[in-house]
């Protein structure tokens, strides 16, 4: 069977000394799909469509915040120790899923606090745009011919020369593995939503599910993708470890979820303003 090469350059356009990258447009993308997801789950449960275009701000700050710092303490904390100026050089690489989601979720919490909205509801509603996300972002890093697989003899190996160089071995496509998952778990989270009566749903249950079977997921690709990072606990990479913990928290808000039976529904509230 034929195997397929990708070597395609990871910039779409070039003006003058400024590059547009695939993997930018995909970002926005991300974003903008996401709000657009996180904005009709606001508008189903009562909310203020504006809500969706405010939390917008927190998010991107708490994403590239997020995923920098993630990148730098549990990738590259040496590198950046010797050089701190180069913690800011976001457009040269260097950003964590796992981070990402953290300063997403803590973003979450700020915006919920705010307008004295139940977290696990705002959270709920975010697990949309947080699995689909994951699609274009796998796809961006595809182009960038990186976060790629281990070494196989599968028929459907990819090489990457742009990574290995013209002696490329045929690798899983990683990438591609990781956007399958984030797509799959949007469809589980659709159907757990169907299933549980949309805005009956128990509060908390698809923030549950979406750590389980994302995380879960990641912690299966990892297997056949190649290190990025140290291997503090071997066999188990340090996205592996990373994911452990958010599929506990995961298990735990489930049970929790069910046995509590709170419902769900966005609170429409003022902005919290400070007392002086």
């Amino acid at each position: 069977m034929p195997t397929l090469t990708w070597n395609v350059d990871p910039e779409l356009v070039r003006v003058g000394s400024t590059g547009v990258r695939y993997y930018s447009i995909f970002f926005w993308l991300s974003l903008v799909g996401g709000c657009a997801l996180f904005s009709r789950q606001i508008r189903r449960g009562g909310g203020d469509v504006e809500e969706a275009g405010d939390f917008l701000s927190y998010a991107i700050v708490g994403i590239l915040v997020g995923a920098r710092l993630g990148h730098v303490l549990f990738y590259d904390f040496d590198k950046a120790a010797a050089d701190p100026a180069w913690i800011f050089e976001i457009w040269n690489g260097g950003l964590a899923s796992h981070g990402a989601l953290v300063g997403l979720w803590l973003a979450m919490l700020l915006f919920t606090k705010r307008r004295a909205i139940p977290f696990l509801d705002g959270s709920d509603r975010l697990t949309f745009a947080a699995a689909l996300a994951g699609v274009p972002v796998r796809l961006g890093n595809l182009f960038n011919s990186e976060i790629v697989g281990k070494p196989t003899d599968g028929s459907w190996g990819v090489r990457f020369p742009r990574y290995d160089g013209e002696l490329a071995p045929l690798r899983h496509p990683a990438q591609l593995y990781e956007a399958a998952l984030g797509a799959a778990v949007f469809l589980l989270l659709c159907a757990c939503d169907r299933a549980l009566g949309r805005e009956s749903r128990p509060r908390g249950l698809l923030t549950g599910v979406f750590l389980v079977s994302y995380f879960g997921g990641r912690f299966l690709i990892e297997f056949f993708k190649e290190f990025d990072g140290p291997v503090v606990l071997p066999p188990l990479t340090q996205a592996q470890l990373l994911s452990l913990p958010c599929l506990v928290a995961g298990a735990l808000i489930v049970r929790g979820s069910l046995r509590l039976r709170r419902p769900a529904g966005w609170v429409v509230s003022p902005i919290s303003t400070p007392q002086t």
